[in-house]
């Protein structure tokens, strides 16, 4: 099917993608994208998908937009469905209407999936309603990339400056002092309330507020830069009262999750809803086995064991899928009883319509053993325990186990092999200074970053903090030299990202 779809992505928080956006990019084999549409979205796109950046910004277009026009005819008339990716909305100031125009001119059917503006968003995440009862019931917005000196400007400067309206620029930095100029001498008032908002919408976001005549050199001090939306009327004196989004505890930190990227979305989510800038930067990645011989073995004698110990959630998640396999489900476990590590292991239980007997209040092995002896009478002598987990694991568990006499069949379910993703950018953010925490939810996570970041270059760098999930995780950070700067008391994804917020509270 022959279409394009030029779709708004929104001004930078990706939770303001349209549902009909989201479904566009799924449904779509090519991908054409701009550099002010979050990454992030992509994640929305089939797997499958051609992905091709023409990322524009100011100065520096990857490709010229009669190229990014003849690409979007191109790839239609291939007989593809495309989606044109486009940063905030593709009407307003997104040269969408120039694209859709030499669409129809190709003949080539689409459709325009409006996306939520800078224009309207930034304020309103900078606490700036662009109406209000008592200040302004009306919106100009205007491009600040002009020359506002240049013969004929298209701005009626007289007329702005007159208005009532709230006037939101553009594109508009570089000319900030003209604009502010042209204003002032058109007649409107020096202490005007202005704002100018960065990156709105973002963990980079910042704002501040002045009045006209002062804005110009208040950006100066503050080093405001593009992009940034340039704000002039009365509903800017609102800023102080309504800032809701730059409360957030964690706004604008930079925060490395390493966990793989299965797992990490639980922890990436809460993390960037308390404001982070947080990179996923997985250090490993869930892979089936070559051979599930030996847990298939183990699935048709289940009968034989007394205890299941799921230790994480990709046990879980892999031992159902061969269950399946085989054509069975939850009923194939029978008498035995399950126990798990951790109330995200649980959850994932749950789901599967098992509740688990076991779930230790302390996540280490000690505290697994106390709980099953308490469970078993004190004795757990001959009794088959049964461990589906990751190919490379501790042994403590089971080790302990056998001392007191169990018989265990420690079985792989999957594996976890080593990932690089992100690690470039993760490295120029520390040595940039714009990172300051790195997550471990694992010893394995600790390891195969390491692996990645040597951990002398972290040692160079002592402002970034460390937090550990736990004392084991903590412990293999001190075996390579390095301090945990945060640990919870409870071992689970949402006390980590408590402990976070209340460390820097404090920093």
């Amino acid at each position: 099917m022959m279409k394009v779809y030029l779709i708004g992505a929104g001004p930078g928080d990706p939770g303001l993608l349209t549902l009909k956006g989201r479904d566009a990019l799924a449904a779509a084999d090519v991908v054409v994208y701009d550099a002010l549409a979050n990454d992030s979205l992509l994640g929305h796109a089939n797997p499958a998908a051609e992905k091709i950046y023409v990322g524009k910004v100011a100065g520096n277009h990857a490709l010229p937009q009669h190229e990014i026009n003849a690409l979007l005819v191109r790839k239609a008339k291939e007989g593809k469905v495309v989606a044109r990716l486009k940063g905030g909305d593709p009407y307003i100031f997104g040269r969408g209407g120039e694209e859709a125009e030499e669409l129809v001119a190709a003949g080539v059917p689409f459709e325009e999936i409006p996306g939520i503006t800078s224009t309207i968003a930034a304020p309103a995440y900078a606490g700036i309603p662009l109406t209000h009862r008592d200040f302004a019931s009306s919106v100009t917005i205007i491009t600040g990339h002009e020359n506002p000196d240049k013969p004929g400007s298209v701005h009626n400067w007289p007329a702005l400056a007159a208005s009532a309206s709230t006037l939101v620029f553009v594109m508009g930095m570089k000319n900030l002092p003209d604009i502010a100029r042209n204003l002032l001498d058109a007649g409107m008032a020096p202490d005007t309330p202005a704002a100018l908002i960065y990156r709105g919408t973002t963990p980079r976001q910042r704002s501040l507020v002045s009045t006209l005549a002062q804005l110009p050199a208040a950006a100066v001090e503050a080093r405001f830069t593009n992009p940034s939306v340039i704000l002039v009327g009365k509903v800017a004196s609102l800023h102080k009262t309504l800032n809701w989004f730059e409360q957030k505890p964690l706004l604008g930190r930079g925060v490395v999750v390493t966990r793989a990227r299965e797992q990490a979305s639980g922890l990436a989510a809460s993390l960037a809803e308390l404001g982070a800038d947080v990179i996923q930067c997985p250090t490993i990645e869930i892979s089936p086995m070559a051979d599930y011989a030996e847990l298939d073995d183990a699935l048709n004698r289940l009968a034989e064991y007394r205890w299941i110990i799921f230790t994480s959630v990709n046990g879980v998640r892999h031992f159902w899928l061969r269950l399946a396999q085989a054509g069975k489900d939850s009923r194939a476990i029978g008498s035995c009883k399950v126990a798990a590590i951790g109330p995200a292991t649980a959850e994932a239980l749950t789901r599967r319509g098992i509740t688990p007997d076991f779930i230790p209040e302390r996540y280490v092995a000690e505290g697994v053993l106390e709980g099953l002896l308490a469970r078993e009478g004190g004795d757990v002598k001959d009794k088959r325990f049964l461990l589906p987990r990751a190919a490379k694991a501790r042994e403590v568990l089971p080790d302990e186990l056998r001392k007191a006499g169990a018989v265990v069949d420690v079985i792989a379910a999957y594996e976890t092999i080593a990932a690089a993703h992100r690690k470039d950018e993760v490295l120029e953010r520390i040595k940039e200074g714009r990172l300051d925490c790195v997550t471990f939810g694992s010893s394995s996570t600790v390891e195969n970053f390491l692996s990645l970041i040597p951990a002398d270059v972290l040692k160079a760098h002592p402002e970034v903090q460390l937090a550990a999930i736990g004392p084991i995780t903590a412990d293999t950070l001190t075996a390579h030299g390095l301090p945990c700067h945060i640990q919870p008391e409870e071992y689970t994804i949402p006390a980590l990202v408590e402990a976070l917020k209340k460390h820097f509270a404090r920093v």
